[in-house]
């Protein structure tokens, strides 16, 4: 597990991380090649992946496709173990070949799509809200400064990413969903916290989409996201579900019925005075930002007062802090493994014994919205 977190911080962080000169290695387990389909309508860029995926020796491109039509029909010969998916695509487009797989052989997919391309990023999100597991942006050509960097924030998602075990997502008109409600408590909820990584937007997308748009508190939110892609989430968050979502500010006052993400390279805190903290410490955890700060600053100034929402992703990022956070008095709560792409981050909180509730994503919107008056 330490090798997987430390991957996703590479994911993550590594642009900010090498840009102040430090050294960053890591291992991977060993394991068979890891066979991969490259789904892009330039065949240009299909050339650029190949290459960098073939630069190292775990990772072997068995295909290529120029539409998501094609895509599917090369899935009919051959069953990768990850797909990497464009977007923007002529005869079948990265979206509709995301459900269209998800819906049928489930595969995991990565969206390697443009950041600076405003179509593409809202497209990015649906096709995570489809069952697309992560999005990283397209690699930059062999000439460019940060070519370098994002060939390794391609390949170490790719080896992380290719055994997430995946279910079939069926399409919205049959998909039925009995949720339990967890014993009724009472609690003076002033703030509720929500900390994610990979698989996380769709999760948050569900739990806004319920909140009562009148809700009496805050949400604060950390999600681990590709660097470029924070603007896109929050206008598909925005668009999607009707909470109003903003990208926090430093030392902005908090506003009850509303959402605050996180912006890139900063810490993410609280005040006593009711305002967001932005910090670029690191403190902590070397993540940035972190649930673990997060959570802790809300631990310190809200005590029982808060709730905190644990979801799916690797590593553990938030876990102790949510434990703490219980011990204060607050309620917590850890998303199920049955629903999390990926079984990490919420899993260590459930064994420290971090977690009030271990519960799917539509009940943990529907506690929220229960015990927060």
């Amino acid at each position: 597990m330490q090798k997987d977190w430390l991957t996703l911080w590479i994911i993550s962080q590594g642009k900010r991380r090498i840009s102040r000169g430090k050294h960053i290695t890591y291992n991977m387990t060993e394991k068979k090649k890891i066979k991969v389909l490259c789904v892009d309508d330039s065949p240009s860029v299909l050339d650029l992946l190949t290459y960098i995926l073939h630069t190292d020796p775990q990772i072997e491109v068995i295909g290529t496709a120029l539409t998501g039509k094609r895509a599917l029909e090369f899935l009919k010969e051959k069953t990768p173990d990850l797909i990497t998916m464009d977007m923007a695509m002529p005869e079948m487009d990265g979206l509709e070949a995301t459900r269209i797989i998800m819906e049928t052989n489930p595969i995991p997919i990565i969206i390697v799509s443009a950041s600076w391309s405003p179509s593409e990023v809202g497209d990015t999100y649906r096709a995570l809200e489809a069952g697309a597991i992560s999005v990283i942006g397209k690699p930059r050509g062999i000439g460019h400064p940060d070519h370098n960097i994002m060939a390794l924030e391609l390949i170490a998602a790719i080896k992380t990413l290719s055994d997430v075990k995946l279910v079939r997502r069926w399409p919205k008109k049959e998909k039925l969903l009995a949720v339990t409600e967890p014993e009724f408590i009472t609690a003076d909820i002033k703030i509720v916290v929500i900390g994610a990584s990979t698989g996380g937007p769709g999760v948050i997308c569900t739990i806004l989409s319920e909140m009562p748009k009148n809700l009496p508190v805050p949400i604060l939110i950390v999600q681990h996201i590709a660097r470029g892609f924070l603007e896109g989430f929050k206008g598909w968050l925005v668009k999607s579900t009707g909470y109003p979502v903003h990208i926090a500010t430093n030392m902005e006052k908090m506003i009850p019925g509303h959402g605050y993400l996180a912006p890139n390279d900063f810490q993410m805190g609280v005040t006593t005075a009711g305002t967001i903290k932005l910090s670029d410490s690191e403190l902590i955890t070397i993540l940035c930002p972190s649930v673990s700060y997060l959570f802790q600053s809300v631990a310190d100034i809200y005590g029982k007062n808060a709730m905190g929402v644990l979801l799916t992703g690797m590593g553990k990022d938030g876990a102790r802090e949510l434990k703490m956070m219980r011990d204060k008095g607050a309620v917590t709560i850890a998303q199920d493994e049955a629903s999390s792409v990926i079984y990490g981050m919420p899993k260590e909180a459930v064994e420290i014994g971090g977690a009030t509730y271990v519960l799917p994503p539509t009940a943990i919107a529907q506690t929220i919205a229960r015990l927060v008056k």
